[in-house]
């Protein structure tokens, strides 16, 4: 079998968090223009009147972008982007077994669905209120139009894009959206999590699969199309909400109003083949890695502690 057996000894709360953040980083790293390509398809027709460039589907966005902005442009706000993972991820996937062990009611066997949507939310709202700062400048670094190379930028970089928006907005501007991304990464962290948790014991029980990957690779694709099916419409006002400038939207409701009364309900679901692209493989490479990581830093810390 390909990759590091799995440990006797349960991964420690520390492997958890560095192993969930490197894995959310590495999985990132390889997605990330599928995510931008999601956050332009998100935004379009927001405001008709200034929307020089026009997209049409993933590759085609990606494709108009290199075009007209230059090759770096899909990996706009990739900094902030990784910031994010190794604060976001660690926190929402790192500490969720510690969480559901700490709701899971003593003598009982297994975790039930209700302890583990519980949570997932817990995990997913502590995690959006730490990270939410590193989320509204990757937005807004992906959603900036800088057309030709040498054109305009408003941030010039991501720790002047944390003062512009501190300076501008106020620190709370830096905390724009977190209503909606608290209830976005909620559904968003109960649909990955307990779908992937789900799965994974399933077919570990049922003897389909050993504990390898094959196993994570299922549970991982399964947890990331029904994270996308759920979370589109909370991400497109999320991302609409937190990429406005101040005045335009009076609150996250008025935005999901104004959208709809604008462009139609099928608005909600703007972006949601790049959106599931970038999360059915950024799931798949995220727990594979995540899973080799948790053994591999345990493998370590073993030998490391072993006297001989």
């Amino acid at each position: 079998m390909v990759g590091f057996q799995p440990s006797e000894v349960p991964p420690t709360t520390v492997v958890k968090l560095l192993g969930a953040g490197t894995a959310a980083c590495f999985a990132d790293l390889l997605t990330y223009p599928l995510d931008t390509a999601k956050v332009r398809l998100q935004i379009q027709g927001e405001n008709p009147a200034t929307q020089s460039v026009q997209y049409r589907g993933v590759l085609g966005t990606i494709l108009t972008m290199v075009r007209t902005e230059g090759p770096r442009s899909p990996y706009s706000g990739l900094v902030a982007g990784l910031q994010r993972q190794m604060s976001f991820a660690s926190i929402r996937i790192g500490l969720y077994d510690s969480v559901k062990q700490f709701y899971t009611p003593k003598g009982a066997d297994h975790s039930n669905i209700a302890v583990r949507i519980l949570a997932g939310c817990t995990t997913g709202a502590m995690a959006v209120t730490c990270a939410q700062p590193t989320d509204v400048v990757k937005v807004r670094f992906q959603a900036t139009i800088c057309l030709g190379t040498g054109g305009d930028r408003k941030y010039r970089g991501t720790m002047e894009a944390y003062r512009t928006i501190a300076k501008e907005e106020g620190v709370k501007g830096l905390w724009k959206g977190t209503l909606p991304n608290i209830t976005r990464n909620a559904i968003v962290n109960c649909a990955e999590m307990v779908t992937y948790d789900i799965i994974k014991e399933k077919l570990l029980d049922s003897h389909l699969f050993t504990d390898s990957f094959p196993c994570h690779f299922v549970s991982a694709f399964g947890a990331g199309f029904c994270a996308t099916v759920v979370a589109s419409p909370v991400d497109v006002v999320k991302t609409r909400y937190m990429n406005a400038p101040p005045g335009r939207y009076r609150s996250p409701l008025h935005c999901m109003l104004k959208m709809v009364a604008q462009e139609g309900p099928t608005a909600f679901y703007k972006g949601f083949t790049p959106s599931f692209l970038r999360l059915g493989a950024w799931n798949v490479m995220m727990f594979v890695t995540y899973e080799q990581l948790k053994r591999a830093l345990m493998k370590v810390q073993i030998l490391r502690e072993s006297p001989f």
